[in-house]
């Protein structure tokens, strides 16, 4: 597994280092460069169950694994006799390479991360779709055509029900929003009136100022 020199070899904690993200890209990458693309989604499994199963239901294991108290030789002889005996090899080198850079607090943004840009590299992405009430299956699968006719990849729509927008839609792909939201288009026409109301007012001071024959 390639490594860059020029990275940090320790991060305390994401909001510490703003850098985080980018540094859990390249360990996400490179965790994905390790496994054949039909391979990749066994692989992520894997990596979500290690978090999920192992680390989030032993917190004095998570806690060994990512503070100070023990050092990266350690934590690679930790590694090799509880995860090595029932994880993959690929898994468990990918741990071990964690460990010896010290990277290993940084699991949880690596997962999102190698979530995220296997998505990408598959053709696929996430799509926020915010609702006022649940979607019916008939408009989600119109959303899905559209997405797909819009942008050209096959979305993964995540729904989530949020009464305050009174009704429409709200959609996030990435960093662009579709706000369709009834909430939005009421306070745009708020703001239309509110301008036509400043712009009639202004228009008759205009004409006491300026009497005809003036």
């Amino acid at each position: 597994m390639a490594e860059n020199s020029d990275i940090p070899t320790r991060v305390k904690s994401v909001l510490e280092d703003p850098s985080a993200q980018q540094i859990a890209r390249v360990y996400a990458d490179a965790f994905l460069d390790t496994v054949a693309a039909t391979d990749a989604d066994g692989a992520l499994e894997e990596f979500t169950s290690f978090l999920d199963d192992v680390l989030a239901a032993n917190p004095e294991f998570d806690q060994l694994l990512i503070s100070g108290v023990i050092g990266r030789d350690d934590k690679i002889r930790l590694i090799d006799k509880v995860v090595a005996p029932f994880g993959s090899e690929l898994f468990t080198n990918f741990l071990r390479v964690l460990a010896h850079h010290d990277r290993l607090e940084l699991l949880p943004l690596i997962l999102e991360e190698s979530r995220v840009r296997h998505e990408v590299r598959t053709g696929r992405r996430r799509a926020q779709v915010r609702s006022a009430v649940p979607l019916s299956a008939d408009v989600l699968n119109r959303i899905r055509q559209q997405l797909v006719k819009a942008f050209g990849f096959q979305p993964i729509v995540e729904t989530h029900e949020d009464p305050a927008l009174l009704g429409g839609l709200v959609i996030q792909v990435g960093d662009t929003v579709y706000d369709g939201s009834l909430r939005t288009r009421m306070k745009q026409l708020r703001g239309r009136l509110l301008k036509r109301s400043l712009h009639e007012i202004q228009s008759r001071r205009d004409s006491f100022s300026h009497p005809e024959g003036d």
